[in-house]
């Protein structure tokens, strides 16, 4: 079901003293070794980019979507970093905003959550896809994939409208030619069991259906090392 309508989405020494050895006797005490010095992490970097779905409010950090498919990425022998780069309340706007902090890290791959709290908010659809657009451009000019996350909205906001905001997906992916993921909270919305209290965001359970879901359309764009 794509309805992820919840009400509105979206750390005594001993007794006896010995005698002091003679000076010729005495012995400098070991000194540890010097640390070796930290191996650089340079594993290509998946960036998770978007709101506070990616952000992950109100549960642990290791396991919000992005930890979750740090550990996926891990277990199948694939040598990446995910970083998230999740902002609670983002709307694309947001996101277009602090772009170049996430090329500073030099991203292989992006995977760009972001638009529900545009539609949430009612926030004209060319204003969304426009900054959709500019952050997709800059993406693939940076030589980043893009793996974008489609999103759909209540059906209160009007047929249209949902309508025209669920095409904005589509059509960026189709005429940039990005992997997209149809629906980012697939089989994780309007399931209680797989949602925190507020009935929007998933819980610990929703971000492995949604870490797998991420896998499945990442999977293609990735190489084993």
């Amino acid at each position: 079901m794509r309805l992820w309508l919840a009400a509105a989405v979206l750390v005594v020494a001993g007794c006896g003293r010995q005698p002091e050895p003679a000076v010729s006797e005495r012995t400098e005490p070991a000194r540890p070794a010097p640390a070796a010095p930290a191996s650089p992490d340079d594993r290509p970097v998946i960036v998770a980019f978007g709101d506070s779905l990616t952000a992950g409010p109100g549960i642990e950090r290791n396991v919000n979507y992005p930890a979750v498919l740090q550990g996926l990425l891990d277990g199948k022998g694939y040598r990446y970093r995910v970083v998230n780069a999740g902002v609670s309340g983002d709307t694309t706007g947001g996101g277009l905003a602090r772009i170049d902090t996430v090329l500073s890290y030099q991203p292989a791959i992006v995977i760009l959550e972001l638009g529900a709290n545009d539609g949430l908010r009612g926030l004209p659809i060319e204003s969304t896809r426009g900054n959709l657009e500019a952050m997709i451009q800059r993406f693939q000019a940076a030589h980043a994939r893009v793996i974008l996350a489609g999103m759909t909205l209540p059906p209160n906001y009007g047929p249209d409208y949902v309508r025209s905001f669920e095409r904005v997906f589509v059509e960026l992916a189709e005429k940039y030619k990005t992997i997209r993921i149809p629906f980012f909270l697939e089989g994780v919305a309007a399931r209680p069991t797989l949602l925190l209290p507020d009935q929007m965001h998933p819980n610990e359970g929703g971000y492995k259906i949604v870490a797998a879901n991420v896998m499945q359309a990442l999977e293609p764009a990735l190489a084993k090392r």
